[in-house]
């Protein structure tokens, strides 16, 4: 058999499975969901695209894969930006979005169960009635699924008091490279017995199995939230008050850092005038109960590290958190345009800031960084202007030398190479900088424990 036979063999079976309509081999929805919002390093189309629907249809797609030892991509939304979803050669994209219902919430318990093509904003909204909330919020939170958050232990702006998506993940459904289903994990907050394997699929990136359900933990909805606006003169400074707070013992549910040409770039795009007030904004967000004593302490401290400290009132405060959730995202990263998600240990957040901006001076580039600062989190993007429709290779040699060289030194101050976007395909060339070989193998002969045959989102990830 030949392979094109053997993918017209494949995509005939597959739509007897599970319904021609849940199958598509039409030429746009293929270039569609060929890749997620990540840089693309080798673009492939899929053989097909198959829209899930339940626990069946994904055994079935994976039962017919495996016999053929055709590889499978799981896909949510497509919002990942390390390359997590793009298709391999004449792969099946296996869309998980239509399986998007929320099978259970226990206000009592304090759990969920959600299909993975739940989206992050559904789930709040239906927890909200109950005065709970899902506590991981990546900005991309409104189009994002539960299963895409799974697959790269997503993050977001509560990281710091509310953790990873795996601090919610209590227990998973999970599809394996063979088609069986197992169930991992527990109902309750608290269980150990076995391994974890439930942390072990989380961030995995759909390359151990297909999460096709997800218990989660809910958080109580605060009663009550203060912003509050730190002005700077610069970013550095503005690092400096994120140690000033955590040396009062004050734990802020969200506190981001946005340098000044962040605020430049956010002025232009939604008119706002945040760089009339300073060169860097640090935004922190208390919550609960002791909300308005914690604020009254983060005020006299940043004030006294010379912050122009500013009180919001709720409207503005809104605004600067949605402002600081579109301050990454709002241009693909592109051949003029490179981005990173590295961590450092918040003490050298200074020392950090300080490398960042010595290496756009050297390479000749532009620099913005906004950062998860209560965890270290930086999202530095060098980039250059775009003079006429041809490539400058001189140009795009300088990005990637400061791209390189920024990951770099994260790595030399005890950081990662990632802190919540997930390696991917993307990232894959940096993993070896951080992981030495014999880690590098044990994860391999995980791969190969879950997957002997390799189906399971080739490339990616490890």
């Amino acid at each position: 058999m030949t392979a094109d036979s053997r993918v017209g063999s494949l995509v005939s079976d597959l739509r007897n499975a599970v319904g021609a309509e849940q199958v598509s081999t039409e030429q746009a929805v293929l270039e569609a969901y060929a890749v997620d919002q990540a840089p693309v390093l080798d673009f492939q189309l899929p053989a097909a695209v198959v829209f899930a629907r339940s626990v069946p249809d994904v055994q079935a797609v994976i039962r017919l894969c495996s016999a053929l030892g055709v590889a499978v991509v799981a896909r949510g939304a497509g919002t990942g930006v390390s390359g997590g979803a793009h298709a391999s050669r004449g792969c099946i994209v296996l869309s998980l979005e239509r399986m998007n219902r929320i099978l259970d919430l226990n206000a009592d318990d304090e759990t969920a169960v959600v299909e993975p093509g739940v989206i992050n904003a559904t789930l709040n909204e239906a927890a909200a009635g109950h005065g709970l909330m899902y506590a991981p919020d990546p900005a991309s939170f409104r189009t994002s699924t539960i299963g895409g958050n799974v697959a790269t232990n997503a993050g977001g702006l509560r990281c710091a008091k509310y953790g990873v998506t795996r601090d919610s993940v209590l227990a998973l459904d999970v599809v394996l490279a063979d088609g069986s289903l197992i169930h991992t994990g527990h109902q309750t907050f608290k269980g150990v017995a076995g391994y974890d394997l439930t942390g072990l699929f989380v961030g995995s990136e759909g390359t151990l199995g297909i999460v096709v359900g997800v218990t989660v933990r809910l958080k109580y909805l605060p009663r009550d939230v203060h912003t509050i606006a730190a002005f700077y003169p610069d970013f550095r400074q503005a690092a400096s008050g994120v140690l000033a707070v955590g040396r009062a013992r004050v734990q802020p549910a969200i506190m981001e850092l946005l340098d000044g040409g962040t605020l430049a770039q956010l002025d232009e795009l939604h008119g706002s005038d945040l760089s009339t007030r300073g060169g860097s904004l640090l935004l922190i967000q208390t919550d609960g109960f002791g909300a308005a004593a914690e604020a009254a302490v983060v005020r006299s401290v940043l004030a006294a590290g010379g912050a122009l400290v500013s009180t919001e009132a709720t409207a503005e405060a809104e605004r600067l958190v949605e402002l600081r959730r579109n301050s990454r995202g709002v241009e693909v990263d592109d051949q003029y345009r490179v981005g990173e998600d590295v961590a450092v240990p918040r003490s050298r957040l200074v020392d950090y800031v300080a490398a960042l901006e010595a290496l756009a001076a050297k390479h000749l580039v532009k620099l913005k960084v906004v950062a998860h600062a209560g965890d270290g989190n930086l999202h530095p993007t060098f980039w250059i202007d775009r003079v006429d429709s041809a490539v400058d290779a001189d140009a795009m040699a300088r990005l990637n030398l400061a791209l390189d060289a920024s990951v770099a030194a994260a790595l030399e101050m005890g950081g990662t190479i990632t802190g919540e976007h997930g390696i991917g395909q993307y990232k894959l060339r940096w993993l070896g900088m951080e992981q030495p070989e014999p880690v590098r193998e044990l994860q391999r002969r995980i791969k190969g424990l879950f997957d002997p045959a390799g189906i399971l989102n080739p490339g990616k990830a490890i």
